[in-house]
């Protein structure tokens, strides 16, 4: 209950298990559902989807409260799925409705955001299994690649530095899949267009229970859904392209707009205790240390990170990588260990808060708005 509003819960809301001591009811399918006048619903982006005009029309009428839950998209997206998918991008910058979203987003967007990637990372068993071998990154010395360089859809800032390491022979010292054979292009920029061809990693570092799949003809441009069975396979952690690599180049999915999204992709080497450096938004590394972790800026030159431009800030990517590339990697691991293993215990801490502090800061988020009234 929320006030003299009753709390009703998709029950795909990724936030569902925690807000259910509070919840008067559930649904599976608001279609179906029998609304209840004056409750507050959290909707998850499938059934918003799916029953886009009835909720429009119960929103509008101000029969019920309505909260759009989806923290696995970065604030780009879910104003892109407003706007141009579930047709109530009016009603959220108009305060009739909330969002709730995996980034930070403009005033204008009444939106509390949740690092739903955080405290999934470590859900695994197999990832707990694996970070329990994370030592081993430091105990293996003259590792046969320099950087581990993931890349799942082709975005600009992953397209740049392939072709830049391509260009410059880092791309064969590096551990780096491509998952889409896809040229970006983005108007003014440098033409560095030629295609690369669909890169999985090599069977003994893919997860186990994919390896059957690294080495099969894929027919389409975007293969991660058949490497990966359809599932969400980019989760699971193998310990051996950590352990054979020095640092990871994480590649997050926002890259142009002006608000952090943090996914997996970053959480991965931090429960790993493997070095990292973000290819990111502006102001990522801020944000980043302002949630307690720590950063690598007494080895490596992390300026980039204020550097709005978003040409300019992956051209000094580029160079800072090549630079360190360049260095005793070997005592560049010895010197990040400590950093690392802080980070992975931070990690393993913050899991736990980030699950606890959310009820507390959904019932002030939605009192900001008046929609517990």
């Amino acid at each position: 209950m929320l006030g003299k509003r009753k709390l009703i819960l998709d029950k795909s809301c990724e936030v569902y298990d925690l807000l259910l001591p509070w919840m008067d009811g559930d649904f599976f399918d608001f279609g179906q559902h029998h609304v209840v006048p004056g409750a507050v619903y959290l909707i998850d982006r499938a059934q918003m989807n799916h029953n886009r005009e009835l909720i429009r029309e119960l929103i509008e009428s101000d029969t019920i409260r309505v909260i759009l839950s989806n923290p696995a998209e970065g604030s780009s997206t879910l104003k892109d799925h407003c706007e141009h998918i579930h047709n109530c991008g009016d009603l959220a910058r108009d305060h009739r409705m909330l969002l709730i979203g995996g980034g930070d987003m403009d005033s204008e967007w009444p939106c509390l955001q949740y690092d739903s990637f955080l405290p999934k990372i470590l859900d695994y068993k197999e990832n707990q299994q694996a970070t329990s071998q994370s030592s081993r990154i430091y105990e293996t010395l003259h590792k046969p690649y320099k950087f581990l360089f993931l890349n799942g859809r082709s975005r600009f800032h992953r397209k740049y530095l392939l072709e830049r390491f391509r260009l410059n022979g880092l791309l064969d010292q590096s551990l780096w899949t491509n998952l889409e054979k896809q040229t970006v292009q983005q108007q003014g920029q440098d033409p560095m267009f030629t295609s690369i061809d669909i890169m999985t990693l090599p069977a003994k570092y893919e997860v186990e229970r994919y390896r059957q799949q690294v080495n099969k003809t894929f027919d389409s441009g975007f293969v991660k859904s058949d490497l990966f069975s359809r599932e969400w396979g980019e989760i699971y952690i193998e310990p051996a392209p950590y352990i054979d690599t020095y640092f990871s180049l994480v590649t997050e999915t926002v890259f142009d707009y002006p608000y952090s999204f943090r996914t997996e992709k970053i959480w991965k080497p931090m429960a790993m205790a493997h070095p990292w450096i973000a290819v990111a938004n502006a102001g990522y590394y801020r944000d980043i240390r302002n949630l307690g972790f720590k950063t690598f800026d007494h080895l490596i030159d992390e300026s980039f990170d204020q550097i709005e431009d978003s040409q300019k800030r992956i051209e000094r990517i580029a160079e800072v990588v090549t630079d360190l590339c360049g260095q005793n990697l070997d005592e560049f691991l010895a010197s990040a260990q400590n950093i690392c293993k802080y980070n992975q215990q931070h990690l393993a801490d913050m899991r736990l808060q980030v699950r606890k502090e959310f009820p507390e800061r959904f019932f002030q988020f939605i009192a900001r708005y008046q929609f517990n009234e």
